[in-house]
Formats: structure tokens, sequence, C-alpha cells
């Protein structure tokens, strides 16, 4: 009884470091970057686009479309074609290849960003400047690339989401004269849609948080983009841009950026966590 109570109070001090350590990466990142929003002001902050640290001017706008740019062109890569793949494995693939692909398809999880960023501009860099036009590091590169890398985080949930319908569904519509199709269509997406949202947010938090491959292939331009084949900087890269040899007031600008940052990403879990957790209510219920 004592050795339990012992391995009990060593797991939730275990749990209970882990969970003080994103308290302590929290107090820190808004104690440093909060006071420089507060002073600079929301609108000058946030709705300015003049990104000038030598000139005491630290406005983000321009950085905040690019991500969220680049984060939507992403997901409209990643999403789609990661769902595809979820459908066509747990519905109309052999299981025998399931078990060779899925595996291949997570492995792409644990490939640095950075061979994923020096294959963006080995490739999909020159294409996009020969035949698209413009200096080819762009919206519509960085997009490519991470709509690349979240296809794991998509495609792993968006199957799980889909395994968690109870075959009868599957069964009962084939039984009554449906297609494969019509029943993947009209039933499995609808009755696995909470799981397969909360994948897609979660994919789009994995895109904006990304740093090193959007920084060899968007351009890093301080402007709003007007197209995709626009250079433009992220929040992420602008901080591992300038943060070596930020100082002072530029460096709690990086540190305001990093708040921005958080918010966004703190956004897009907790509303994916709210699905999935509604989306396991409701199996209950049933």
């Amino acid at each position: 009884m004592k050795q339990d109570r012992f391995i009990a109070f060593i797991l939730l001090m275990l749990a209970l470091s882990a969970l003080s350590g994103l308290v302590l990466i929290t107090v820190f990142i808004f104690k440093e970057g909060l006071p420089l929003i507060l002073q600079t002001g929301f609108r000058d902050f946030f709705l300015s686009s003049d990104w000038d640290p030598k000139g005491e001017h630290f406005g983000i706008l321009s950085m905040i479309v690019g991500s969220l740019a680049v984060t939507v062109g992403a997901m409209a890569i990643g999403a789609v074609f990661g769902l595809g793949m979820a459908i066509v494995l747990t519905q109309f693939c052999p299981p025998g290849l399931v078990s060779i692909l899925k595996p291949l398809i997570e492995l792409l999880a644990g490939i640095p960003s950075v061979v994923y960023g020096f294959m963006g501009v080995v490739t999909i860099v020159p294409l996009i400047r020969n035949h698209l036009g413009g200096p080819g590091l762009s919206v519509l590169a960085a997009s490519i690339v991470l709509g690349i890398m979240v296809l794991p985080t998509v495609t792993s949930i968006s199957v799980d989401a889909l395994k968690a319908v109870p075959r009868a569904y599957w069964e009962g519509s084939v039984a009554l004269g449906a297609t494969k199709w019509q029943t993947t269509h009209m039933l499995m997406l609808k009755a696995a849609r909470s799981g397969i949202l909360a994948a897609i947010i979660l994919g789009m938090g994995r895109a904006l948080g990304e740093t090193m491959a959007v920084i060899m292939v968007a351009g890093n331009a301080l402007e709003i983009p007007g197209s995709p084949l626009d250079p433009v900087r992220t929040l992420t890269s602008n901080i591992a841009l300038e943060m070596g040899y930020a100082t002072g007031r530029h460096r709690e600008a990086l540190f305001a950026t990093g708040v921005t940052l958080f918010v966004f990403i703190m956004i897009f879990n907790t509303t994916a966590l709210a699905i999935s957790r509604r989306s396991a209510g409701k199996g209950g219920g049933r």
C-alpha cells in the first residue's frame, strides 16, 4: 500500500513539473512582452506595419497577416490531402497496404524542418519563379512546404476519428443500398466531423508555429502580401531572425511578438481540445 502511494506521489510530481514548466514559460513571456504592448498601444502594435526597432516603431500587422496567409495556404493543401489520405486509408485501402502506408505518412513528422526548407529552396522555389513569376520565395512556397509538414498531423488524427465511428454505421448504410462513396460522404465524414475539425485546427497550430522551413522559403519581406507570389515574414521568422542581436525595447518587442503567437496557438489548441471533448461526449452519449 505504501509503495502504491509512493508511486502515485512520484507520478503526481512529474505531472506537476510539466505543468509548472508551462506556467513558468507563460509567465516569463508575458512578463517580458506585455509591458511593451501596453506602452506602444494596441493600435500601434497590432494595427501598424511599421517595424523599425531603431526608430522605436514596433508594428507587427504585416507579420500577423503573413502568418495567417501562410497558415491558411498550408491548410488548404494539408487539410485536403490529409483528409483524402485518411479516407483512403480507412475506407478503401486493404489492411495490408494500410499497415505500410500509415507508418510512412507518420514518418514525415520525424523529418527535421530544415530538410523541408532545403527541399523547398531547391525544388519548389525555382518552379514558382520560372513558371509563375516573382522571386520564388513567397507565400505560395511557404504554404506548399508547410502543407506537406502538417500532413502527418491531419492524417493521423483524421484516421483515428474515422475509425472511432462504429462499424455498424457503415454496415447498415451499405446494407440499405448506399455505395461506399455515398456512405463515406454522407455518413462517415459527418459522424467524424468533430475529430476531423480538431485535426485541422491542430494542423493550423503546427503550421503557425513553424520557424526554420518558413525562414528558408518565405522571403522574409516586411510587407503585407498582395498575392501568393509575394515574399512575406511571419511572426516566428521575425523572432528567430532578430533575437540574436536584439537588446532593450527591441528585445521586448520580440517577446511581445511571442506573446501574440502564444495567444494564437493557445486559441487553436483550446478550440481543438474543446471539439475533441465534445465529440467524446457525444460518443459516450451513444
